[in-house]
């Protein structure tokens, strides 16, 4: 999981989202309601699908596992436990099929005491700070309760997420080393098109793990000669912003420091 940025709501959308809560609440705010609401308000769905759909990492991917496209609005805080949350803009994110009914479902797990979500939302919180990817072994490990609450609930270390992290990790060494090649060489047009591809690759969370490492005073002893210049002149250069074309500099991490002998090549 990597951060989303939420969009701002359209006014339109803003009006359709409180008639459709106005109406569930005059119906008695219960989850039958919430869910005939929800069915019929295709106008709202649309839209939210499309500001959704601009947040999404890489090409449209699901905000969870980030390998699959995102198919689904996923109700974060369910409608069968928040009804009058149906059309809640900040309720909703980019799922797919498999994250949405075959693992998340319903699932809300709250802490017994202060009542908090014990569930990552990348659109609020910094899944680094809950979570660290090591590359090696292309799992998630929990960094604090919210983290293995939300590897469990989401199957963030399932067997084809795993896999496609080791792939992606291969990938993006190679691609990172193949762009830097370019920069030195002066074909910056080829670069450019490396770093946008690199950008819209599933798995974004694999290229920031090695961004974070790049980043460390020990990244040479872990990643090899090459690979740590080439990072260290990536994290230097803006990329674009695979989704729109846009400037994009590579945010410093707010986790912890990684362990290298646990992330390394």
């Amino acid at each position: 999981m990597i951060p989303v940025q939420r969009v701002a709501v359209t006014e339109r959308l803003a009006r359709l989202c409180h008639n459709r809560t106005e109406k569930i609440r005059e119906l008695g705010a219960t989850s039958k309601a919430a869910g005939d609401e929800w069915g019929r308000a295709e106008a709202a769905k649309s839209e939210i699908r499309a500001l959704l759909e601009r947040m999404a990492p890489g090409v449209q991917r699901c905000m969870y596992c980030l390998d699959n496209m995102g198919t689904d609005i996923d109700h974060f805080e369910p409608k069968s436990r928040a009804p009058l949350r149906t059309f809640c803009w900040h309720n909703h994110l980019l799922a797919c099929s498999r994250c949405n009914s075959n693992f998340k479902r319903e699932e809300y797990p709250c802490d017994e005491e202060t009542g908090e979500c014990l569930l990552i939302d990348p659109s609020t919180d910094d899944p680094a700070n809950h979570l660290e990817l090591l590359l090696a072994l292309g799992e998630y490990e929990g960094k604090t309760r919210k983290g293995e609450e939300s590897i469990r609930v989401f199957g963030l270390n399932r067997e084809d997420l795993v896999l496609g992290r080791l792939d992606a990790y291969i990938t993006s060494c190679d691609v990172l080393n193949s762009w830097h090649r370019k920069v030195k060489n002066g074909d910056l047009a080829g670069a450019a098109q490396s770093a946008t591809a690199l950008r819209r690759e599933p798995f974004g969370d694999v290229l920031r793990a090695l961004e974070t490492l790049g980043r460390l005073p020990y990244a040479t002893a872990a990643l090899g000669d090459e690979l740590a210049e080439s990072l260290s002149v990536w994290l230097r250069t803006p990329q674009p912003d695979a989704a729109a074309g846009r400037p994009h500099t590579v945010p410093p991490s707010r986790s912890a420091s990684p362990d290298h002998r646990r992330v390394g090549p």
